[in-house]
C-alpha cells in the first residue's frame, strides 16, 4: 500500500525513491510486523483468556505427556490470529500488491488460515475435541494445492520442472504431474509445521529460521545479477516475496516474545497450518521446492517420525519411538522441554544457513 502511495512521489521528491528498494521495504516489514505482534499480543491474550479459549491437555492421550504438559492446561491458544494479523498487515503496507507472487502467497496463507481457524473454532469454542476431521483438513489442503498448481501450470513463464540442489542445470521435468507435486508440497509443508507445534516456541522459532532463509532465496531469485552469478533461474518479480518472508520473520519474533518457554499463548492450527502452507507456497513460487526439505529439515523429521511410528505399529505392533512426534520422544528420554526446544532451534539455524550456502554448491 505504501509502495503504491509513496513511490510515485519520487519524481518530485527524491526521498521517496527509497520505496523502490526491496531491501528497505523488507526491513520495514520485519519491524512493522514485530511491533504489531508485540503491541497486540497482550490484547489478544486477554481476549482469548476472557473467552476461555485455552489449550486442552488430555490425560487419556498419554498419562506421561499429561504429567509433562499439565501446566499448559487452559493456556490461551489460537494465537495464530496474532501472527497472521501481523504478517498480512505488514505485507499489505510494504509489498507491491499488484505482484502475482504476493497475490498467490496471500491466497494460500488466508485459505489455510481459515482452515486452521475452523479447526480451532470447533475444538475450543464448540468443544468438539477432534475439531475438523482429518479428511476435511486434507481436502482443504488438496483443493488449495490443486488451485495453485493449476495456476502455475497454466502460467506461460512458469516452468514445470523442479531444480535439483547441488547440481547445475539439472532438473526434473514434471509436465502435467507438476500439479500433483504442488499438492504434495502444500499439504506436506502445512501438516509438518502443524506436527512440530507441540512445545513452547518450537514451531515458531523454526519457522523464523526458514523465513529468513527464504527471504534470501527470494531476493536472489528476483535479482537478475545475483541469479546469473549463482546460476539459478531468474524469476522476474519473485524478489517481492522477500517482503512477505520478512513479515513472517518479524511477526514470528513478536509472537515468540509471548510464546517462548513458558508460553503465555499458543498459535493453534490457525497459525501452524497457515505458516506451513505459506513457506511451501514460497518454495514453489521461487522454484526451490526441494530445498524446502533442507530448510525445513526439523519439520520433515517431525513428520517422518509420526509416519514411521504409525507404520511400524500397524505392521509390526512395535513402536520405533517412545512417542511421536519426535520432540516428545526426547522429553520421554528425560530432556527438559527448554533443552529440546533450543537444540531443535540450533539444528534449524544450521539447516537454514546450509540452505543459503547451497546457492554456491552447484
Amino acid at each position: 500500500m505504501l509502495y503504491h502511495l509513496l513511490y510515485p512521489l519520487h519524481q518530485s521528491i527524491s526521498f521517496f525513491n527509497i520505496f523502490r528498494y526491496i531491501t528497505f521495504r523488507a526491513a520495514m516489514a520485519t519491524i512493522t510486523a514485530f511491533l504489531i505482534s508485540v503491541a497486540l499480543g497482550p490484547v489478544i491474550i486477554r481476549f482469548l483468556t476472557r473467552l476461555k479459549i485455552g489449550e486442552n491437555v488430555r490425560k487419556e492421550d498419554s498419562v506421561k505427556l499429561y504429567e509433562l504438559h499439565g501446566r499448559k492446561q487452559d493456556t490461551p491458544t489460537m494465537g495464530g490470529l496474532l501472527i497472521l494479523s501481523a504478517v498480512l498487515s505488514a505485507s499489505l503496507l510494504w509489498a507491491d500488491l499488484s505482484n502475482r507472487y504476493i497475490q498467490l502467497v496471500f491466497f494460500s496463507t488466508v485459505w489455510l488460515g481459515i482452515t486452521g481457524f475452523t479447526d480451532d473454532y470447533l475444538k475450543h469454542i464448540r468443544k468438539k475435541s477432534k475439531g475438523l476431521t482429518a479428511a476435511s483438513k486434507f481436502m482443504s489442503q488438496i483443493i488449495l494445492g490443486l488451485v495453485i498448481g493449476t495456476i502455475l501450470f497454466l502460467t506461460p513463464d512458469n516452468p514445470t520442472r523442479v531444480d535439483v540442489p547441488f547440481l547445475k542445470d539439472v532438473s526434473l521435468e514434471l509436465g502435467i504431474f507438476y500439479i500433483f507435486f504442488v499438492i504434495l508440497v502444500v499439504t506436506g509443508s502445512s501438516n509438518a509445521v502443524n506436527l512440530t507445534d507441540g512445545l513452547d516456541g518450537l514451531a515458531i522459532g523454526t519457522v523464523i529460521m526458514a523465513a529468513l532463509a527464504f527471504s534470501v532465496l527470494s531476493y536472489v531469485s528476483g535479482n537478475i545479477r545475483f541469479s546469473e552469478y549463482l546460476f539459478i533461474p531468474y524469476l522476474k518479480g519473485s524478489g517481492e516475496l522477500t517482503v512477505f518472508c520478512s513479515s513472517i520473520l518479524g511477526a514470528g519474533l513478536g509472537f515468540l516474545w509471548f510464546n517462548c518457554y513458558p508460553a503465555s499463548i499458543f498459535m493453534g492450527d490457525v497459525g501452524s497450518l497457515a505458516l506451513g502452507g505459506a513457506l511451501g507456497t514460497v518454495a514453489l513460487l521461487i522454484k526451490k521446492e526441494l530445498l524446502l526439505i533442507i530448510v525445513g529439515g526439523i519439520f520433515v523429521i517431525e513428520a517422518l517420525s509420526v509416519i514411521l511410528q504409525v507404520a511400524s505399529f500397524k505392521l509390526t505392533g512395535k513402536r520405533i519411538f517412545k512417542i511421536a512426534p519426535l520432540h516428545h520422544h526426547f522429553q520421554f528420554l528425560g530432556w527438559p522441554e527448554s533443552k529440546v526446544i533450543v537444540r531443535f532451534w540450533i539444528i534449524a539455524a544450521l539447516l537454514s544457513l546450509f540452505t543459503i550456502v547451497t546457492l554456491k554448491i552447484r
